[in-house]
């Protein structure tokens, strides 16, 4: 018996040796198939058209294609769980975002991933602002006209997000917040389906993506008022931030790539070097800026480390701020 369970360990180890290189070279190889990747919001959302810009680059690169799911609901919960529950092998891959990674964990009482322990990241894409807008018969066109108006009606008007939890959301409770003003969160499954009803009238104002904000501004179903992030926005440098009226009000949203815990080092390695190399294309990076945003590589170590930093900034302002989602 003895002389057995030693051929057999020692086939065993023969054969784990034998197929090391195989498995490194597959790694190596990645992709060698379709990749899904899956998004966290409806398609024609900011995001949506940042992670298809992304992965058509990541096609031309590697010669396969990158198929993108669109798991929406919940800001971004419902995708980041799928993403998380999906086998590790590098074939399913998709969107880290701010809303679900670093938001949620302290918005939501309750959510079925843990956002440090159940998810890989592996590079940021990109970092882009919002903006607020808002409907064409709200009789503000400034910053505190608006702040005005909403302190002489509170609770009389409303602002949409695509979804509870996501930048869009949180950046109108720091409004709230720091203007001191009653104004009620409607959450859209979605930026598509909240801008139909900002345009209609039923809700009055978004702090959305800059892409879509700016163009339904710029196609005059909107009125753009200021944008969150700490400094002008180079598409529209004449639309003025939210903290030169409301000093220290800074909101921007990020994106990146991720996979499910338990993805091997060597593949995290490999989606790395690749996303480094289409982050770099002079293509990618005005298609990027075309929608308002910036390309934004990282290390899979600093991506770690920034989201653990957001999660903890974030966390205060939202317990300050009172929202919560059961």
């Amino acid at each position: 018996m003895k002389n057995t369970i030693t051929r057999r360990t020692t086939l065993g180890i023969g054969a784990g040796l034998l197929a090391a290189p195989a498995i490194v070279s597959a790694q190596g190889n990645w992709p060698t198939g379709p990749i899904r990747f899956i998004g966290l919001f409806p398609p024609g959302g900011g995001t949506d058209i940042l992670s298809r810009i992304w992965c058509i680059k990541m096609s031309e690169i590697t010669g396969q294609q990158f198929v993108v799911e669109n798991r929406s609901g919940s800001g971004g919960n419902v995708g980041t769980e799928a993403i998380a529950r999906s086998n590790p092998d590098g074939n399913t891959i998709g969107l880290a975002s701010v809303a679900a990674l670093a938001i949620s964990p302290t918005l939501y009482s309750r959510l079925n991933y843990n956002a440090a322990r159940d998810i890989a990241l592996i590079s940021g894409l990109w970092q882009l602002p919002n903006m607020l807008v808002v409907n064409n018969d709200v009789p503000a066109r400034t910053v505190p006209e608006l702040i005005a108006l909403l302190k002489a009606n509170p609770g009389k008007y409303a602002f949409a997000s695509s979804g509870s939890g996501t930048t869009v959301h949180l950046s109108g409770e720091m409004f709230k917040f720091m203007a001191g003003v009653d104004i009620l969160h409607v959450p859209y499954r979605g930026a598509a389906p909240a801008h139909i009803d900002l345009a209609g009238g039923r809700v009055h104002m978004i702090f959305d993506n800059i892409p879509q904000a700016l163009a339904l501004a710029r196609d005059g179903k909107v009125r753009a008022l200021a944008v969150t992030g700490a400094e002008r926005s180079p598409q529209a440098p004449e639309i003025p931030t939210m903290a030169e009226f409301l000093p220290g009000f800074d909101i921007s949203s990020w994106g990146g790539v991720c996979a499910p815990a338990g993805i091997s080092p060597a593949l995290i390695r490999r989606i790395n070097e690749l996303t480094k190399q289409s982050l770099e294309s002079e293509d990618i990076k005005k298609r990027f800026y075309d929608n308002g945003a910036t390309t934004w590589y990282t290390t899979p170590e600093a991506f770690v480390k920034f989201r653990a930093d957001n999660e903890a900034a974030f966390a205060p302002l939202i317990r300050a701020s009172g929202a919560k989602v059961d």
